[in-house]
């Protein structure tokens, strides 16, 4: 835990290096780049890194990572951390890389905070950092080693791609060599590794949203601007090889009796529809109410498989469009039309003005925060605020 010596410190400079974390995140990825431009190759997003959403998600996790401790102090932010650890994971992060964001993040501090930094101050925010990467590093370690081989990024063959609502298509794959496959969770995420038109190669996690276990079957929407998905869905066929990392995430279905509601808007319904089709091959008998909101009825992706599973449970299915459809709800989704079970566990998935938007109407219906889950697709900017 945070050391007394440097409580008082960290204490009083959150609110200043919180203030100005956003320009030091900028600053210490542009010397992290500089120095090592192979970074952007194969491991950071490049994308995430022009509309600097990558820059806020670590700012927000650094902040909110040294508010914990303050008012905290015997306990780490779990929740945050594991979050944090599972994508670090699904990219092939290494201990050593810790070494190296240290160096150029506080290079980045101690000019951003040159008048006022001390050799105190930049030695509490070091042991602030240190905290959180060493429990990172645990998480990890402890992630890699559950996984049913020592590989990163394994070969998989495209045998089936298939549209799937409007600029959305569904890959299935088949493993291209005889690599242990790890068992996947309804809900989690592979990664998806493509070399880009100008030799880059980068990667983006997608959700798993088909049977989980040892198959992988993700869907994918044309991204307007994005640059993974415009190669997945332009240039590769059946028949190609993709590297594709173990599954990871957090937030899948956890064990229990009561009710299950999964709530989704546009494509974040690829988790919710593999949590849905575990529910149904296993034929609960907890309450399942399935909630979907799109612009329009041929946006749906998993409209048909969606269906189905709920069909085969009984599960309650509503949808909200945007564009009048017969049999859906007009407008945007709304639990306050709705008799939410107070004992539900929520699983959320969509924009994030959207799952900011249910997750307090789940709140103000009775739903602990402790029973609401959410995947944010990209970097968690959610966490950052």
């Amino acid at each position: 835990m945070l050391s007394e010596k440097s409580r008082p410190v960290i204490e009083a400079t959150l609110p200043l290096v919180g203030s100005r974390i956003g320009e030091i995140t900028a600053d210490f990825y542009n010397r992290l780049f500089t120095a090592h431009p192979g970074l952007l190759d194969g491991l950071f997003s490049r994308s995430n890194q022009r509309s600097g959403e990558q820059q806020k998600a670590l700012a927000g996790s650094i902040a909110a990572f040294a508010s914990h401790l303050l008012t905290n102090p015997d306990s780490l932010p779990e929740k945050v951390l594991s979050r944090i650890a599972h994508k670090h994971a699904s990219l092939g992060i290494t201990e050593d890389q810790y070494d190296v964001v240290y160096k150029h993040l506080f290079a980045a501090i101690a000019a951003d905070l040159a008048d006022v930094i001390t050799p105190e101050i930049a030695e509490a925010w070091t042991e602030v950092y240190w905290l959180m990467a060493d429990a990172l590093i645990k998480l990890e370690k402890d992630l890699y080693a559950s996984q049913a081989n020592d590989r990163m990024w394994m070969p998989w063959r495209v045998v089936a791609k298939e549209p799937a609502g409007k600029d959305s298509i569904t890959f299935t794959l088949e493993p291209a060599d005889e690599t242990p496959v790890t068992e996947a969770k309804p809900g989690q995420y592979v990664s998806v590794k493509v070399t880009l038109a100008d030799g880059l190669r980068q990667v983006r996690q997608y959700s798993l949203s088909g049977d989980a276990g040892t198959s992988r079957i993700f869907t994918t929407k044309l991204n307007d601007g994005g640059e993974v998905s415009t190669v997945l869905h332009a240039d590769v066929e059946p028949g190609d090889i993709l590297e594709i990392s173990n599954p990871y995430g957090e937030i899948t279905l956890k064990d229990g009796e009561g009710p299950v509601i999964l709530a989704s808007a546009g494509i974040g319904c690829t988790p919710t529809a593999s949590i849905l089709r575990s529910l149904a091959e296993s034929g609960t008998d907890r309450e399942v109410i399935v909630l979907h909101a799109e612009k329009a009825m041929d946006n749906w992706a998993l409209s048909g498989q969606m269906t189905q599973d709920a069909s085969r449970i009984d599960a309650k299915l509503e949808l909200w469009l945007e564009t009048p459809h017969a049999g859906a709800k007009e407008g945007f989704m709304s639990l306050r039309e709705m008799d939410v079970p107070a004992d539900a566990s929520l699983y959320l998935c969509g924009p994030l003005p959207f799952m900011k938007s249910i997750r307090d109407e789940a709140i103000d219906a009775g739903i602990p925060a402790t029973r609401i889950h959410y995947e944010v697709f990209g970097p968690d900017v959610w966490l950052a605020n």
